[in-house]
């Protein structure tokens, strides 16, 4: 009898050319042309560009301030010293994320504490926040992880019991919302990347956003000194104007201010038929065992805007306990793309454990805590975030609404889902090295 599922000898369910439906980012003659006109004027370096970006952001969000930076690693470090996070403190982040999100504390004299994550949404769990806070606590990093947003009640109340900032991480979720209201709106500050490989993708650049000024003033004179003498109004800060309090050269490229521009123009149409397209293929698998969507419950005002790096949840369970790393086998060979895997948990790498980055003596997650204090959370302290990937698959990240290729794609996953037990014999488990430091790579 021959077999059904293309790993195994049968026809593949991706039959026909994608053609321009993984293509990201849409670059036409217009962002040709911005880029062109900086370039012919001699304004690489200067910020009037960067500033008319900025402006158009903070409308788009309905927020008061936008500062844009190099990437957004750097408008997290910014945001981070906005609020003043210094020597000693400790912040609350997800294990499962980008190190972005974390690791320009360590620039500071800050620290980490890990939360677990919430197993459906993937996001900081608020139920396991209020366990890692302590005297020395002093925000809540949320990071609205694949797109999907993170339970931002939740999170605001335990903000506000705890007297805790919060910041936004929006560099998955560009566009998305929770409950009606744009991510990013919600915290203290937030910061979007704005790479090339993002849903609103620009090049190399992130974004800061605030409605607080001194954040916003902060943010500045910790690495755009060429702004000082018009942006300072705080009478402290003024004091130290002209020179970059952070040592750091942050501001945009002038290229990549021009190409954000013109994505920004077109972005809502883009992104609204990303998430059509997105939502027809979740659509088309609802109910089959083992395959779950990760977005939002319709009808409940939270979407998931560009759909950066979209995954799905595996529950192997169902499925005779087929490795995740077989059953994406299967689906490779149906002539789909899915990898098992997201983020591996920073908690476990060595760099917030055993490593000494800046020759304290002893490891920089603990260097500037009070002797004796120890927030190093070993294996088997955060079980959701140690297990998630091998819960997590990628799914196709589909840029335009086009039905009939989207089927076949969905059928891949169909088919091996449901012709599961024809996989069971020739499984030999999960692979031991699943999941990644980085996303980007992986993303189709």
């Amino acid at each position: 009898m021959t077999s059904k599922l293309a790993l195994l000898g049968g026809p593949k369910a991706v039959k026909s050319d994608p053609g321009d439906i993984f293509k990201w980012p849409i670059i036409t003659k217009e962002d040709e042309e911005a880029v062109l006109e900086v370039l012919r004027e001699g304004k690489m370096s200067q910020t009037d560009v960067t500033q008319k970006f900025e402006q158009e952001f903070a409308e788009w969000l309905g927020m008061k301030y936008a500062l844009a930076h190099n990437n957004g690693t750097a408008a997290i470090n910014a945001a981070l010293f906005g609020l003043g996070i210094g020597v000693g403190d400790e912040i609350i982040c997800p294990s499962i994320t980008y190190w972005a999100s974390c690791l320009p504390a360590y620039s500071l004299g800050a620290t980490v504490v890990f939360a677990d994550i919430d197993p459906d949404t993937l996001n900081i769990d608020p139920n396991d926040i209020e366990k890692r806070i302590t005297p020395r606590t002093k925000a809540i990093m949320v990071v609205h992880y694949l797109g999907m947003p993170a339970d931002m009640d939740a999170i605001m109340e335990i903000a506000r019991k705890y007297n805790l900032k919060v910041i936004e991480d929006c560099s998955h979720a560009h566009g998305a919302k929770y409950k009606g209201r744009m991510v990013g709106t919600f915290g203290d500050v937030a910061a979007f990347s704005l790479m090339s490989g993002k849903s609103l993708a620009c090049g190399e650049g992130g974004i800061l956003v605030t409605n607080d000024r001194r954040i916003y003033e902060r943010a500045i004179i910790f690495g755009h000194y060429e702004r000082h003498k018009y942006a300072i109004t705080c009478s402290d800060l003024k004091a130290g104007a002209g020179l970059p309090w952070g040592g750091y050269k942050y501001r945009m490229h002038q290229l990549t201010s021009a190409v954000c521009r013109v994505q920004l123009k077109y972005y809502p149409e883009r992104m609204a038929e990303i998430d059509k397209a997105m939502n027809y293929f979740w659509d088309l698998l609802e109910g089959v065992p083992g395959l779950r969507s990760h977005r939002p419950p319709k009808g409940s005002g939270t979407t998931k805007g560009g759909w950066y790096a979209p995954h799905g949840i595996y529950v192997k369970e169902e499925l005779g306990g087929l490795s995740i790393t077989r059953f994406c086998e299967a689906v490779r060979a149906e002539g789909a793309p899915c990898v098992p895997g997201c983020n591996l948990p920073l908690h476990l790498h060595p760099l917030f454990n055993t490593i000494d980055v800046y020759h304290h003596g002893k490891p920089t997650r603990i260097a500037n805590l009070p002797e004796g204090v120890d927030i190093r959370e070993p294996p088997g302290s955060l079980p959701v975030s140690e297990s998630i990937n091998r819960r997590v698959f990628t799914v196709p990240w589909f840029k335009k609404f086009k039905p009939e290729i989207i089927e076949e794609y969905a059928e891949a996953y169909r088919k091996v889902a449901e012709n599961y037990e024809e996989l069971l014999p020739g499984d030999k488990g999960d692979d031991e090295s699943i999941g990644a430091w980085g996303l980007t790579f992986r993303i189709r």
